[in-house]
């Protein structure tokens, strides 16, 4: 039940009671069913809009702390809001694929009881205003504010009305008032921001007539590639590029992947990819590092956080599998099914993302030879593999006979790398990968 107190106070002038007026000086406290609006916080990063992917929540729902409201997408990850309060919420601003800004209310709520007290000290922490009875009148009735001072009539509306008209960036002199004594109601706020989204509408609409084609914009994964493919440009690229032989690699994972598949485990030649790189990055551990372009240092890393490129219904992203050197072909597959299944949803979580030290892309998925990859900064190198292809090759004994090779192309910074070590690193990987046994033995 919504709690509410009144101060009443009545003043006699004069010596006279009956020819006294009375001035009724009304407060209303904060109380319990208050509706207020649940804004979407900072969420790090620099990050400044999200696109809203899913609600779990609708109006109508009861949620209480830390329950999850919806999960958004920022051009780096994905990020489930829960939520601050316990209460009923009352409505919902946005839509499924709407983005919203950071400080944007994203619902609003009705507070319950238990709110009462961690509501009530934000407000009280916030400036009250000074009521003075001198050359000024004041009437403040229940949920409504109207002050005349020296003479000036300002603005009349509740308070609520007022929070939509500051979140909608409108001076409320700006709008035609209907209400009783010309007071400007929510109703009014609507009429006044639908003229001004039809007007805007209708600029639009002339721009869009005289302009061919459809503007898209760019967002979610693919606004993240934007900014680091732009922060490349100022990297000396080179690319050593080689053959490798899968014929072994391939005749052990067909041994293994109908078994593994009965226990929801895909394995497919990545893993193998992946675990051949971190062996190689033991051999020439200097590439898995990051450039410090001001210091002109690289800093070297001791876990191998190998990223894997992947394409996904919001653009390119590259999630990383952190810390490979201690982990099994097994344990690689798994992860490497769980950052697909996650890159499918486009609900890849930040941790997820960050720290990548050495970059891998498999080309070859969708059917590509060749490629010239390009570093994700600040690493200084990333590999790039194609398809398999059955080409003939000469045996031990110099008969002709038919080969599973695929090409490999590393990008490197050759600010910091020169072309021996890469070469070097190269042949590293290509030996693991074509003597899988080594890979599983830790030879």
């Amino acid at each position: 039940m919504a709690l509410t107190w009144r101060l009443t106070t009545l003043v006699a002038l004069g010596r006279n009671v009956r020819d006294q007026k009375c001035r009724f000086l009304s407060v209303s406290c904060f109380r319990c069913g208050t509706v207020v609006p649940f804004k979407l916080s900072d969420i790090g990063e620099g990050i400044r809009d999200v696109t809203i992917k899913e609600w779990f929540v609708k109006a109508g729902d009861r949620v209480s702390q830390f329950d999850n409201i919806c999960e958004v997408q920022s051009d780096k990850a994905s990020v489930t809001i829960t939520s601050r309060y316990d209460g009923l919420i009352k409505t919902v601003h946005y839509k499924v694929n709407d983005v919203a800004l950071i400080g944007s209310s994203l619902l609003d709520i009705e507070l319950d009881d238990n709110n009462r007290n961690t509501e009530a000290e934000r407000i009280k922490d916030k400036p009250q205003p000074t009521i003075k009875t001198e050359n000024m009148s004041s009437t403040v009735s229940e949920g409504m504010e109207h002050v005349v001072l020296n003479g000036v009539e300002k603005a009349l509306a509740t308070p609520a009305v007022r929070r939509i008209a500051m979140e909608n960036n409108i001076k409320l002199k700006d709008v035609v008032s209907t209400g009783k004594g010309g007071r400007v109601l929510k109703e009014d706020i609507l009429a006044h921001l639908e003229k001004k989204i039809s007007a805007s509408s209708a600029e639009k609409r002339v721009e869009e007539k005289s302009t061919a084609g459809k503007a898209v914009s760019i967002k979610g994964y693919s606004k993240h590639m934007w900014k680091t493919m732009t922060q490349s440009l100022s990297i000396p690229h080179f690319v050593y590029s080689d053959e490798c032989n899968v014929g072994k690699l391939m005749n052990y994972r067909n041994e293994v992947k109908d078994s593994l598949r009965e226990q929801g485990v895909s394995l497919s030649l990545m893993p193998f990819f992946v675990k051949a790189a971190s062996r190689a990055l033991e051999k020439v551990p200097q590439l898995n590092a990051w450039l410090d372009e001001d210091n002109q240092t690289i800093r070297v890393i001791e876990n191998h956080n190998i990223g894997i490129a992947m394409d996904t219904p919001e653009g390119l992203i590259v999630p990383n599998i952190k810390s490979v050197q201690n982990l099994s072909i097994l344990e690689i597959a798994k992860e490497l099914n769980r950052l697909q299944e996650l890159g499918r949803k486009t609900s890849l979580p930040l941790h997820d993302l960050t720290d990548t030290t050495f970059s891998l892309s498999n080309i070859g998925v969708i059917g590509g030879t060749y490629m010239k990859p390009v570093i994700l900064p600040p690493q200084i190198v990333i590999g790039a593999f194609g398809k398999i292809q059955k080409l003939p090759q000469f045996d031990d004994k110099e008969n002709v006979i038919t080969a599973n090779i695929i090409s490999v192309s590393w990008a490197a910074d050759h600010r910091v790398v020169d072309g021996v070590t890469m070469a070097r690193y190269s042949n590293f990987w290509r030996y693991y990968v074509e003597n899988p046994v080594f890979l599983l033995i830790g030879a």
